[in-house]
């Protein structure tokens, strides 16, 4: 085995090693030499090299929300590093901890005009756990820090390399430590002076490793909670992103048979029950266009609301929720909480199923007509959406229906954000599916080098279902060796941003088209022969079906179904839909 010879990349590499982080992605460069030598030579690591930083960091983020651990990505010096920045933030707001190592140049040559340098210190700052800037050894090129910063020694030379050891022990075991215990990113910054590449057997510095403490459950007196709770007729829960199987059963069953409860589900949450409810806007939207919508919406307003998972999709019940508050808004979450809806009052530090065990026990069934109302309400809008979808022609409606049916039972389906993750919140999925998507940020960014990194670690077929603009966007995702035979993508291709075509104040021109919607004709057949994908192209219902029957069965090679949906007819039938449906609300009541 091999290590470099500069002090510090031995040190990154060895702490990584004692926290027992060990799958490293690797963008390639030559100020990075000394800790790529480092972490391929040690058999400790897995390592993968992926050219595309920006896809490298996404990769990685797959990776994180899957295993649920650190996961390192390195990189050279220069806007390499600025490229890992939309999964940094991505990571910062869905709590995953990766783990950013970048390369950097001496200290002495920042701002004097050289090349791949840029000022590489705290530039995540505001998006990270923490930023640990290592210090250049006095130990590696003495030579050249007397001739371009001789004050920087100052002493002897090992009393000072001594203390920059302490420095950079002290900064790697808080950065890595934060990563580990509080699932944020962090950035490592090393700056490193040449040569580069030199090598040694054994290792020459000894770090000081800190072990990680765990983190402490809060301790909170549920008591007058419990008491408000089973006083109130009208409670919500609402569930955002939530990793599979995560929340007991039991206390889900609890919830679901309370007939003063109603659960509202996103697709993200991974959480199902027959009571609950998982098509939010199906409830919403069809309300707004009722002339009665104050009597409705103030029938559904919670007197207490309680919210666990991550961030919500839904626009619509985030605006009604905004304005028709709930007395109290509770947040489950052992590490932050934010105030979604201007109505927090409590914010109880401690996981879920921490929560339940203390409060479900003292809780009690309320009387109260609350989920039985909206439940048939619910029924309601299920009969009328599927009696709407035997009318309605081939679409970007019609397509995710096919698709939804389609899937097969205990694979891992990521979902791409703006559309596509909109409309499959519209159906039902099958309990034993996973569902991932980048909430955090809610960026089109990075879908298919998430999906791809996922897919690595987790032995179930993945699946990606995708828009056209998340696709292309991220089509480099598709550049590495990683990419397993039954990974699959579903690319929904509407010819531009579709999603536009539905918002308020959108016009039919040239401009719309162009700079809204940006209409592209481009398609993935060039792009799947580039990387050995197998690529089928459908445009009607019935071709769909049938590519659909076998689509997800074994193969050699990784698969991409392109559906191709109408552009100009796809926002109208979204719209329609929520007309149609809301007819049925009024028949309801009268």
């Amino acid at each position: 085995m091999n290590y470099s010879s500069i002090p510090s990349a031995q040190s990154v590499v060895l702490h990584c090693k004692a926290k027992r982080i060990q799958d490293i992605i690797i963008s390639p460069g030559s100020r990075n030499a000394p800790l790529t030598i480092g972490f391929t030579e040690d058999h400790s690591f897995n390592c993968y090299s992926i050219v595309d930083e920006r896809c490298a960091a996404f990769f990685a983020l797959g990776m994180a929300q899957q295993l649920q651990k650190p996961i390192a990505v390195l990189c050279t010096s220069g806007s390499a590093l600025l490229n890992y920045y939309p999964a940094v933030a991505e990571a910062f707001y869905s709590r995953y901890p990766l783990v950013v190592i970048s390369a950097d140049r001496p200290f002495y040559k920042i701002d004097v005009g050289d090349g791949q340098t840029i000022r590489q210190d705290h530039v995540f700052d505001r998006h990270i756990g923490y930023s640990a800037n290592l210090k250049q050894d006095a130990a590696h090129a003495t030579k050249k820090i007397d001739k371009y910063a001789p004050e920087y020694i100052g002493g002897d030379v090992s009393e000072e390399q001594v203390r920059i050891q302490q420095y950079n022990d002290k900064e790697l075991n808080k950065a890595l430590n934060l990563a580990i215990n509080d699932n944020l990113p962090v950035h490592i910054n090393v700056p490193f002076e040449e040569p580069l590449y030199d090598k040694i057997a054994e290792p020459s510095v000894q770090p000081e490793v800190k072990n990680s403490v765990a983190y402490n459950m809060g301790s909170q007196d549920l008591t007058k909670f419990i008491q408000k709770w089973n006083s109130a007729a009208r409670k919500m829960v609402l569930v955002g992103v939530n990793y599979p199987r995560s929340v007991e059963r039991e206390y889900l069953d609890h919830l679901a048979e309370d007939p003063s409860v109603i659960v509202m589900t996103e697709t993200t949450s991974n959480l199902h029950h027959p009571n609950f409810f998982p098509s939010i806007d199906s409830i919403i939207a069809p309300i707004e266009q009722l002339d009665a919508k104050e009597d409705f919406f103030n029938a559904l307003q919670p007197e207490i609301l309680l919210t666990f998972g991550g961030l919500v999709v839904s626009k619509k019940i985030k605006a009604f929720l905004r304005k028709y508050r709930p007395k109290h808004h509770w947040h489950i979450d052992q590490y932050n909480a934010y105030d979604t809806f201007y109505v927090l009052s409590e914010h109880f530090k401690m996981n879920v199923n921490e929560f339940f065990n203390r409060f479900i026990p003292s809780v009690r069934n309320v009387e109260s007509g609350y989920f039985k109302f909206w439940n048939s309400i619910r029924f309601e809008y299920e009969a009328k959406r599927a009696e709407y979808l035997g009318t309605v022609p081939f679409s970007d409606l019609t397509a995710f229906k096919q698709v939804m049916e389609f899937i097969p039972n205990n694979v891992q389906l990521q979902i791409a954000n703006s559309s596509a993750i909109r409309y499959v919140q519209l159906f039902n999925l099958k309990p034993s599916i996973e569902v991932f998507c980048n909430r955090g940020t809610s960026g089109i960014d990075g879908s298919v080098s998430t999906a791809i990194g996922a897919s690595v670690v987790n032995r179930k077929q993945t699946v990606l279902l995708t828009g056209d603009l998340s696709f292309f966007y991220d089509s480099n995702g598709l550049w590495n060796n990683y990419i397993k035979s039954n990974f699959r993508i579903i690319l929904i291709n509407n010819d531009g941003g579709g999603i536009f075509r539905i918002l308020p104040g959108t016009e039919e021109s040239r401009n719309f088209e162009t700079y809204f919607e940006t209409t592209h004709n481009l398609k993935a057949a060039q792009l799947c022969e580039m990387h050995g994908i197998e690529y089928c192209c459908v445009k009607e219902e019935n071709s769909l079906k049938n590519e659909l029957d076998k689509f997800f069965e074994g193969s050699t090679i990784s698969k991409l179904l392109e559906i191709r949906t109408p552009r100009k007819l796809n926002n109208k039938i979204l719209i329609e839909y929520f007309d149609f449906i809301s007819s049925g609300i009024i028949n309801h009541i009268q």
